[in-house]
């Protein structure tokens, strides 16, 4: 009962009271994979509890988000020189707006594993907010589809690999992480008018002159959390998470990690920062917020060093945390200690960030494969489901339905009453 609580408070607290029905960023209100729905299906099929599905155009790991009766994602048409938002009618999954944001005439080459349009946008009432990386980012008016203004002022490279980073909103303030090759900087847009407000570059980045291209890149998504009183913004590019003033930009602290093309979001309990370090070797970390200067020594609480994610975000459940590898590993642990309580295999690849709905946790496989765990201290699969290409993009929840985005679907899922025969 008292993790369902700290879900909802993290909801008011972070992104104001939403509703219920609303699914306004990656990973949700809260950032953290939590729904307050406690009626999801365990299992499904495309004849069984699927309410519709519809084909997207394009291609895109974008996750949804959901506000207002609309679901946005963002695509890409035309081997990505068309990067479009789009949106689909919460109730009947018709397709309501088709937007063309940015007109690449030499797209980059993008990784096996990513997308021209991986980056999910963030919305809050009347507005959609989307970034593509070194090529852009846009505001719409969510109802109408009109573009209000775009800033094409962000350089960075992606490393042949594309863009991941997610927008997130803070106040006034769409935050964004620019992690290339050459240019390495968090900055802050005004959300009203797209001008910049602050940038603020690695403070790494003499570090990393020596390090080959790709290992001086990231695509992490931000975060905001509440330290001792006063918010600051958590935001990791390669080999150093950072603790930033999010109205500023001033960087206040940060711990030096062993890793790089960084993609999980943190999650934040316990008065622990919650990640995976990157690619290469991945570790698990927890680290403890706030200090000043390099805290390296002084604030990292745990490790763990295998089957760490790569790609997949962790959840918090209370006094455990759990974390699934790319290769399918999922590991349940200790959240204050870091003590291992399982290690098992699901099978599959994962990029997908796994899902919680009270005492369930749903993992999303790059094939199809919805497997669905208790949570606790002990491994129990409580259901598998099979549905769609893959997934790539991580769900969203509106009201009490899924909405999942595979390859080429988005589904609208939802406990169905069994029709006698």
């Amino acid at each position: 009962m008292i993790r369902y609580l700290l879900s909802g408070w993290l909801v008011c607290v972070g992104w104001g009271l939403f509703a219920a029905n609303e699914w306004p960023q990656f990973r949700g209100p809260a950032g953290d994979g939590q729904t307050t729905s406690r009626k999801l299906p365990l299992t499904f099929t495309e004849s069984d509890n699927v309410v519709w599905q519809v084909d997207i155009p394009g291609q895109g790991w974008s996750s949804p988000v959901v506000s207002e009766g609309m679901i946005w994602m963002a695509t890409a048409t035309d081997e990505g020189k068309s990067l479009r938002a789009i949106a689909v009618d919460r109730k009947t999954g018709a397709l309501r707006h088709n937007v063309e944001l940015f007109q690449v005439a030499a797209p980059e080459p993008i990784h096996a594993l990513n997308s021209h349009a991986s980056p999910t946008p963030v919305i809050e009432d009347g507005r959609v907010y989307f970034f593509f990386g070194m090529y852009g980012a846009a505001a719409l008016d969510s109802q109408t589809g009109e573009v209000l203004w775009k800033n094409t002022d962000l350089p960075h490279d992606h490393g042949k690999n594309g863009p991941g980073s997610s927008p997130i909103l803070w106040r006034d303030l769409l935050i964004l992480n620019c992690d290339g090759t050459v240019h390495r900087y968090v900055t802050a847009l005004n959300k009203k008018t797209g001008k910049t407000v602050w940038r603020t570059e690695r403070s790494n980045g003499a570090d990393l002159e020596g390090k080959v291209g790709d290992l001086k890149k990231a695509y992490h998504t931000p975060t905001v959390i509440q330290v001792n009183g006063r918010e600051e913004l958590i935001s990791m590019g390669a080999f150093r998470l950072g603790g930033y003033d999010p109205a500023t930009g001033k960087e206040l602290w940060y711990v030096d990690i062993p890793g790089f093309s960084n993609v999980t979001r943190p999650v934040y309990g316990h008065g622990l920062i919650y990640l995976a370090t990157g690619f290469m070797k991945p570790e698990f970390w927890a680290i403890r917020p706030g200090g000043s200067g390099d805290v390296s020594a002084t604030h990292v609480a745990w490790k763990v060093a295998r089957q760490a994610p790569q790609k997949p975000s962790p959840v918090l459940i209370g006094n455990e945390v759990y974390m699934v590898a790319d290769n399918g590993i999922v590991t349940c642990m200790d959240a204050r200690e870091g003590t291992i309580h399982y290690s098992e295999r699901l099978g599959g690849e994962f990029s997908a960030s796994p899902l919680v709905m009270g005492d369930r946790i749903y993992f999303f496989d790059q094939t199809g494969k919805v497997t669905v765990l208790a949570a606790g201290k002990k491994f129990e699969v409580l259901g598998t489901s099979s549905l769609g290409d893959g997934f790539m993009a991580s769900p969203a929840v509106a009201g009490d339905s899924l909405i999942l985005r595979s390859k080429s679907k988005l589904y609208r899922v939802e406990a169905r009453p069994k029709v006698e025969g």
